[in-house]
């Protein structure tokens, strides 16, 4: 009897580790719709259109991650994306800064193994396209901006150049990711470069949309019109009409409404590497006229909007999930942190872009770190109720052999 009980209490092991691997591991994904969207199209975006995965704050690491970030942490996230790629077949990936937990901290040769613990994470999805961008954990605030350290991971990221930017183009989508920790800040190289992206992407947009003719790249200079005050050009183009906009950092909120409350979700913040107090007093701490804001000043906002005129909007760092529209209607999507390390309940967001300007959201959730820490507890006692059987049918056997003497 002893010994069946012994076999059933492995099988149950064994089935219970597979499907709760499977189980936590698998996204849970919910269409959100706009306030002008019938929620019955959210079956024709999941199929239409080009697919995009946009995750933020890895918070990876590095040689610096602990024995459960090493075997257990690390090995979920990567199960995450797997998971997520094999249910979900978006067509590439975005990570939206703070990949790294504490890399404004590291030296390069500390850098390497961040970014190979990225690599390996998402293994062989790494053949798809995909674009990282920077945010403050990677690069720092602007007390502790270096250009060269920017430029050196840039060099490391695909689609990036020297300023942390880049801009680039899927199935006639038009991308741009800007360095919006530099536009925190005050007068430097770093925010003046992205400038310069910024006043480069508008007069290519201003120039496609309204067939003007090549000859005014000639007749515009850049040094001219840039200024600490975020000066720019009269725009003609419609909103909505430009480019899809990475940021790390969201807007401002100023004159900013949320679709629909139901759409944003409250924080969940679980341990201690990303302590929400410290955060927010060691980057209050900081220098720089806009080191006390969480969002890209109101300036730089209004300076967004006019040049670029965005067709939506993707930021991170709030780790929480939220839709809103601005003033004009650009809609903005703050993406949720993809690790256990700031959320209970990690997740992502994907993005499906159908012709015209339509774009569908779904926010997808994956396992609670709560219900993983509940799972082990249990795993152990049953682990230690197989080693007391075994232990009880040794015993017993050792007995039995003992009366025969």
């Amino acid at each position: 009897m002893l010994i069946s009980w012994r076999s059933a209490l492995s099988l149950l092991l064994a089935s219970s580790l597979f499907f709760f691997d499977e189980w936590i591991s698998t996204p849970s994904c919910r269409f959100v719709p706009r306030a002008d969207h019938d929620p019955r199209d959210a079956a024709a975006d999941d199929r239409d259109g080009l697919k995009v995965m946009i995750a933020s704050d890895l918070l990876l690491m590095g040689s610096d991650a602990g024995f459960v970030d090493t075997y257990f942490g690390d090995y979920y996230l990567s199960k995450f994306f797997k998971k997520s790629f094999q249910t979900l077949k978006p067509d590439m990936l975005v990570v939206l800064g703070d990949f790294s937990a504490r890399g404004s901290e590291l030296t390069r040769r500390k850098w390497v193994p961040v970014l190979r613990q990225f690599h390996r994470l998402i293994g062989s999805l790494i053949t798809l396209p995909f674009h990282v961008i920077l945010g403050d954990r990677d690069i720092g605030d602007c007390s502790e901006l270096d250009s060269q350290l920017v430029d050196w991971i840039s060099s490391h990221l695909p689609g990036l150049d020297s300023a942390g930017c880049g801009a680039f183009e899927m199935e006639n989508i038009t991308f741009l990711s800007l360095n919006s920790v530099a536009l925190l800040c005050g007068n430097n190289a770093l925010r003046f470069g992205v400038e310069e992206v910024i006043e480069r992407e508008s007069l290519d947009f201003q120039t496609e949309i309204e067939g003007a003719r090549t000859e005014m790249t000639n007749d515009f200079s850049l040094g001219k019109e840039m200024s600490p005050n975020f000066a720019w050009r009269e725009n003609s183009m419609e909103s909505g009409s430009g480019p899809v906009l990475l940021l790390h950092f969201p807007l401002h909120p100023t004159g900013r409404s949320r679709n629909d409350g139901q759409h944003c979700h409250e924080k969940a913040y679980s341990n201690s590497l990303v302590d929400v107090n410290e955060l927010w007093q060691r980057r209050l701490a900081g220098s720089g006229p806009y080191e006390s804001s969480h969002n890209i000043p109101p300036n730089a906002t209004e300076y967004i909007f006019q040049a670029l005129r965005p067709r939506i909007v993707f930021s991170g760092h709030s780790l929480d999930f939220c839709d809103y529209r601005h003033q004009d209607g650009t809609r903005e999507v703050t993406v949720p942190a993809m690790s256990w390390h700031a959320r209970d309940d990690p997740g992502f967001v994907i993005a499906t872009f159908r012709p015209g300007k339509s774009v569908g959201i779904s926010h997808c959730s994956l396992g609670r770190q709560s219900y993983a820490i509940i799972y082990i507890f249990m795993l152990v006692l049953l682990m230690l109720m197989i080693l007391l059987v075994k232990f009880l049918t040794t015993f017993r056997t050792i007995m039995m052999a003992v009366a025969l003497l």
